[in-house]
């Protein structure tokens, strides 16, 4: 028997065998290869849409306009104020954000607010106004709430403080998102959202059968949840890779978090407009960009609009393209319509509906750049500029919008009347303007420049220039400080004057009349900026001093004593002057000007607080003193004529400014409740042709007339005695001497000598001596005392008797 024969395998079976072995390996490999891809994937989406999802840049507040009974405001200044706060003006009460006015009276809608120390809940309430004193009547309650004392309105939103690239939104959560919204985003991006599980297969072949129909890409078929991967995690590019991991991940997303976690993402990362390098992400950002109001008041007609741009923001521009606009927002209407959202005719209304998109901000990041500089710059100080651009807080300003307005309508308005007036080339002159509360240094309005919304060189802040006169306060009130040897009324020498500069020339200052004036009250030579009486009053006290008074006024830099710093040979800027001014306007405290009340975090809690810090550094009575010289400058000085439109009863008080050939031009000044300065110049330091009070009053002024002023306390403090005083010879007056000063001094430093003109005036001749009068206005300390010689039974000539003894 033979043997049976094995048989090899055929070489295709072997083959096949190979084949199949591979395709096993290559399963296994790539099944490996594709869970571990998957788990890296998974990682990177557990990680980055986990916790902090977004970097959130700060959100920077104007201060909340506050309103109670008799608060110092108009009708017509409250629906500004309200308009600020993109409140609506409407024919009958549509909730919150909406007032209707009748006549003086206003039934509104408040939206409330968190505030850095409470919240300020929601109110349906009335203001009236008395018109005719401009101020608050009262408050009434509409919503059956107890009446408040004191309404606080959310503040504007002025600024953002952005990443580097420039991502802004408004973050929103899930419940925040308006009904009409949600379905007009489910009606045209994805209809099957609540079904699928990430991608819709469905979704894909209808959209594949479109396509090939048309013979070109008509259709999408990418999800909510695929379009938020694509945002979140993926570029923009069209590559089959980015497709597949687009689904992937997509997939992944959904099996972690719910519906509604997703659907909350989307709409705060979904790309909406751009404004200048800001992009507009989320539709509680793109609310208030395109309607200028919070998302909860959008209706049908701006909810349709909204999902609209989702397919190209550009493309349907609302502001460029109000045609395309309107076409995709009827497209999304339609297509409510076809889900069964909203009826025929309520989509036939909202197609009818105006688009109701706002002006443009002036500015993609602030219409108030020059004040933004100031509060980073603060900002600075505390924080890191990641936290500024990260971390969502909310920075609350001293900034008054009203008053912001203002002045930059004053300075950029004056500056072409003021060049044509001098015959400077148009767009030559420079201006810059600061406006703060003298009590507290709140900084409420700044102006950094003629064009009010450019951001670059701000002048307040930067632009150091030879502050001129107005730092001839600071010699004078060293002086004061010395009431035995000074007072208002002192004598002051304005003759011809040299002085020898140590290894240096002769200096002969001159005054700004080129004239000489003979013996001078010490307050009428700084009413009307004398030079000579100046520089001679601040040698006798000491340089030193004067430069350690500006110090304790606020001018941090340093400054070398030189007699030229005693006519203003120091260069400033106006923040510094202003903080001079500051410290003499508020009796001698010193509060550190500052643009920020309080900074909380997202969700409000208080993070570094910014107190009220003042310091007495000038005792009341010296500081009384110098306020009541600077009121002369005002009343019959360099400023009488500039402001000769202004209420005298208010008592305003300030100093003019002029640096030589005319190339600085300075006013501060101020009332009772606000202190301004006023700068204007040229960039490339030529003359303006403007002193003090022919350019820079003129715009103080009129930024003055309109402002809500208050008069400057005219009480005077502990230790001040008033007497009259002879204009003439400085000394003692009565009824009988023609116009008599009746001039304040520190108890004690008041003149005790008759003038020639008082009544009780006796030849300087006692006892065959002769009686000379001191420096300070009284008798020698070496002669008698003065006996009258006359009798009179005059009330008034009995109390400077009285007064003598």
């Amino acid at each position: 028997m033979k043997k049976p024969v094995k048989r090899r395998p055929s070489v295709l079976k072997r083959l096949l065998g190979l084949v199949m072995l591979l395709f096993v390996g290559a399963a296994v490999v790539g099944g490996v290869a594709l869970y571990t891809y998957a788990s890296h994937l998974d990682g990177v989406i557990r990680s980055q849409f986990e916790g902090k999802r977004w970097a959130l840049p700060a959100r920077v507040y104007a201060r909340p306009l506050e309103v109670f009974p008799s608060k110092a405001l108009n009708p017509d200044a409250f629906a500004q104020e309200l308009g600020l706060s993109s409140y609506r003006q409407v024919a009958q009460d549509e909730g919150p954000g909406t007032y209707v006015r009748v006549r003086d009276a206003f039934e509104l809608s408040t939206r409330g607010f968190a505030f850095w120390d409470g919240v300020e809940e929601p109110r349906r309430v009335r203001v009236s106004f008395n018109a005719k004193a401009g101020t608050v009547a009262g408050i009434a309650a509409l919503d059956g709430k107890p009446e408040p004392g004191l309404l606080r309105f959310e503040p504007a939103e002025i600024a953002g403080i952005y990443p580097k690239h420039h991502e802004d939104r408004v973050l929103v959560r899930r419940d925040e998102l308006p009904k009409p919204l949600l379905e007009a985003l489910l009606a045209v991006e994805d209809r099957s959202f609540y079904e699928h599980f990430g991608i819709d297969p469905k979704g894909v072949a209808r959209a594949a059968l479109a396509n090939l129909r048309a013979g070109r890409t008509v259709q999408g078929a990418s999800t909510l949840t695929q379009q938020l991967v694509k945002n979140f995690f993926l570029s923009n590019e069209r590559t089959l890779t980015r497709k597949l991991n687009e689904a992937l991940m997509a997939v992944l997303l959904e099996l972690h978090y719910s519906k509604d976690e997703i659907l909350e993402a989307y709409s705060n990362e979904i790309y909406l407009g751009q404004d200048g390098s800001r992009a507009i992400h989320g539709f509680g950002l793109a609310a208030r960009f395109y309607f200028d109001r919070p998302l909860a008041e959008l209706e049908l007609p701006h909810a349709a609009l909204l999902v609209g741009l989702v397919k190209g923001p550009s493309y349907y521009d609302p502001r460029r393209h109000p045609e395309r606009a309107s076409a995709r927002r009827a497209v999304v209407l339609d297509a409510m319509v076809a889900e069964g959202f909203i009826s025929p005719e309520q989509a036939a209304a909202a197609k009818a509906a105006p688009l109701g998109v706002g002006a443009r901000p002036a500015s993609g990041v602030t219409p108030y750049p020059a004040y933004l500089d100031l509060v980073q710059r603060q900002l600075r100080e505390s924080y890191r500029e990641e936290d500024l651009t990260s971390e969502g807080l909310k920075i609350f300003t001293t900034l008054d919008p009203r008053l912001q307005e203002i002045a930059e309508r004053t300075v950029s308005g004056m500056l072409p009347t003021l060049e044509k007036g001098v015959k400077l080339k148009p767009e030559t002159l420079q201006g810059a303007a600061m406006i703060a509360d003298p009590d507290t240094g709140e900084v409420l309005a700044l102006v950094g420049g003629r064009d009010v919304r450019l951001a670059g060189f701000n002048r307040v802040l930067d632009a150091r220039r030879p502050a001129g006169s107005t730092l001839k306060p600071a010699v004078y009130l060293t002086a004061l400080e010395e009431p035995a040897r000074f007072t208002l009324a002192t004598r002051l020498d304005d003759g011809p004057f040299s002085y020898q500069v140590p290894g240096g020339p002769v200096w002969s200052p001159s005054n700004y009349d080129r004239r000489h004036h003979g013996s001078v009250m010490l307050r009428d030579a700084l009413a009307r900026s004398y030079n000579i009486p100046t520089v001679r009053l601040g040698l006798d006290v000491g340089v030193a001093r004067v430069v350690a008074m500006l110090k304790r006024l606020g001018v941090r830099q340093d400054l070398a004593p030189y007699p030229s710093v005693l006519l203003g040979a120091a260069d400033l800027t106006p923040f510094e002057i202003a903080q001079m001014y500051q410290t003499l306007a508020s009796g001698g405290f010193r509060a550190p000007l500052r643009a920020i009340r309080e900074v909380t975090t997202q969700d409000g809690r208080p993070l570094t607080r910014y107190p009220l810090a003042i310091e007495m550094v000038v005792e009341p009575g010296p500081a009384y003193l110098i306020r009541q010289a600077l009121q002369a400058v005002v009343r019959e000085g360099t400023a009488a004529g500039g402001t000769a439109r202004l209420d005298r009863k208010l008592n305003l008080a300030g100093k003019t400014g002029t640096t030589d050939d005319l190339r600085d031009s300075w006013f501060a000044g101020f009332s009772g409740n606000l202190m301004t300065v006023v700068w204007l110049g040229r960039d490339d330091n030529k003359p303006t042709g403007l002193s003090g009070s022919t350019g820079a009053l003129k715009v103080w002024a009129e930024l003055m007339r309109q402002l809500p002023l208050e008069p400057v306390d005219a009480t005077p403090p502990p230790g001040i005695q008033t007497a009259l005083v002879d204009r003439a010879s400085g000394l003692l007056a009565d009824g009988h001497c023609p116009g008599a000063l009746s001039l304040p001094f520190i108890a004690g430093s008041a003149p005790r000598v008759p003038a020639p003109c008082n009544a009780a005036y006796a030849p300087p001749a006692y006892a065959g001596e002769e009686v000379v009068p001191s420096a300070e206005g009284g008798w020698n300390p070496q002669a008698p005392a003065p006996t009258p010689t006359t009798k009179n039974d005059d009330p008034i000539s009995d109390f400077f008797k009285r007064l003598m003894q």
